[in-house]
């Protein structure tokens, strides 16, 4: 029997990268994981991966409070409550100071901060005493890389956020805590640095093991803090970067 059987997982932007990962991860222990994301083509084929008795997808954008109400009616309507959320979706693009505009600043912010403050404050009626939240972070928040301004401060905000709400909801018994990937080999990591190969090479060489994350790497990383073997962590960051922001 695995460590999550009958529990209901919820993780967001889950049909690649380390959302898809994380929820083959968490169904594989026996969670029913709902999927949330824009792309429906991208989300059948993650359920179809995971099996449909194993996962549910809800389409949808948690920048859009309508889109976040639809996943969690049908969360409701699975009966069971909410064990393990997984506040993943995020977006991400470069911009100097000098070229950010009022586009690029509100649809990082507006996905990666507001997003992920409703996936949070709209999961709370669900969530089940003892319930685990993880939120999605970075290492961009702590390294000051060039262009990246706007994505580090979102992400440094959602570190905040952990501390936070991990004092506002442990005497639920409810854990919050932080993952902050490093340079993770994704599609969206290729999406980002399509147009700029310098700053792909400049990531993959500052990682002191030599080379880019795995999403199940990441993965694990939530299962362990989603799971009781964690139950004496709270309102931390764990970095999984292969030393990135530690040597």
């Amino acid at each position: 029997m695995g460590q999550f059987e009958g529990k209901t997982a919820v993780v967001t932007g889950g049909s690649e990268g380390i959302g898809l990962a994380t929820a083959v991860r968490l169904a594989a222990d026996g969670a029913h994981v709902f999927l949330t994301g824009r792309r429906e083509t991208a989300l059948d084929a993650a359920v179809e991966r995971i099996g449909p008795a194993s996962a549910t997808a809800v389409r949808g954008d948690i920048a859009e409070l309508a889109d976040l109400d639809r996943l969690y009616d049908a969360v409701r309507a699975h009966g069971r409550g909410l064990d393990v959320l997984f506040a993943n979706a995020a977006a991400a693009s470069f911009a100097t100071l000098e070229e950010v505009t009022e586009e690029h600043f509100d649809g990082i912010f507006g996905a990666n901060v507001r997003g992920t403050l409703f996936t949070v404050q709209k999961a709370l009626p669900l969530l089940n005493d003892g319930a685990s939240v993880i939120l999605n972070a970075s290492v961009r928040a702590d390294d000051g890389v060039a262009a990246f301004g706007t994505y580090a401060a979102s992400k440094a905000a959602l570190r905040s956020f952990g501390r936070t709400w991990a004092n506002e909801l442990k005497d639920r018994g409810i854990r919050v805590n932080t993952v902050s990937p490093g340079t993770i080999g994704t599609s969206a990591l290729d999406r980002v640095t399509a147009g700029a190969p310098e700053a792909r090479e400049r990531f993959v060489s500052n990682v002191p093991l030599g080379r880019l994350g795995r999403p199940e790497e990441i993965a694990d990383a939530v299962a362990f803090l989603a799971s009781d073997q964690s139950s004496f962590i709270l309102g931390a960051n764990l970095y999984v970067d292969g030393g990135e922001n530690q040597l």
